[in-house]
C-alpha cells in the first residue's frame, strides 16, 4: 500500500498546478566519472519521504553497464539517529550532456534527475525537478560556503524555483584535518 501511495504522489507532483515555465535548463556537459562520488545534501524542497531527514547525501557509481548506482543516505530527526539508506539506479537519457538522468527507485517506474547547474571544479550542483516541487543543492563536503549557497540559490531562482521554499539540512561538522 505503502508503494501505491508513493507512486500516486510522484504522479500527482508531475501534475504541479505550478504556473507553465519553459523547460529547466541542464548544464551543458558533465563528466560522469568526475560526478561520481558523495554529494552531501545542503539545501532541498523535501519530497515527502525526505521529511525529518537530516544528514542527507547521495552516493553515486558508475556501473560498467552504464547505469549509475544511487544510495540515498540519512539520519531520521537527528545525526545521532542510525543511518538509513534507501538504493536506486539512474540511467543517462541525454548522452550529449550526461546532464540528464532517469531514477528508478522502484519498477517500473522512473523520475527525471536534471543537472541544472554544477560549478566548474564539481564542488557543488543542483538537481532540479521538471515541474520545480523538488530541487537539491549539494557538496562535495557537509558544509558549503555562504557565497556558494547563494549562488545556487540564485541559479535555481534564475529557473523558475521558489527559492523561498528551500530549506537548509543539517548536516555533521566538516572534519578538520
Amino acid at each position: 500500500m505503502k508503494t501505491v501511495l508513493l507512486l500516486a504522489t510522484l504522479a500527482l507532483a508531475a501534475c504541479s498546478t505550478t504556473p507553465k515555465l519553459p523547460p529547466l535548463r541542464t548544464v551543458d556537459h558533465l563528466d560522469l566519472q568526475r560526478f561520481m562520488g558523495d554529494w552531501y545534501v545542503i539545501g532541498t524542497i523535501p519530497w515527502f519521504v525526505e521529511k525529518n531527514n537530516v544528514g542527507t547525501m547521495d552516493i553515486y557509481k558508475l556501473r560498467p553497464d552504464g547505469k549509475i548506482d544511487i544510495t540515498y543516505a540519512f539520519h531520521k530527526k537527528s545525526l545521532e539517529a542510525p543511518r538509513k539508506e534507501m538504493k536506486a539506479v539512474a540511467r543517462v537519457v541525454n548522452a550529449k550532456t550526461n546532464a540528464e538522468w532517469r531514477v528508478q527507485f522502484l519498477w517500473p517506474f522512473e523520475a527525471p534527475f536534471l543537472v541544472i547547474d554544477l560549478s566548474p571544479d564539481y564542488r557543488f550542483t543542483t538537481i532540479g525537478y521538471p515541474n520545480r516541487d523538488l530541487i537539491w543543492i549539494m557538496s562535495r563536503s557537509p558544509e558549503m560556503s555562504e557565497s556558494d549557497y547563494a549562488r545556487a540559490l540564485q541559479a535555481a531562482k534564475a529557473q523558475g524555483y521558489d527559492i523561498s521554499r528551500i530549506v537548509k539540512v543539517p548536516q555533521p561538522a566538516a572534519k578538520k584535518p
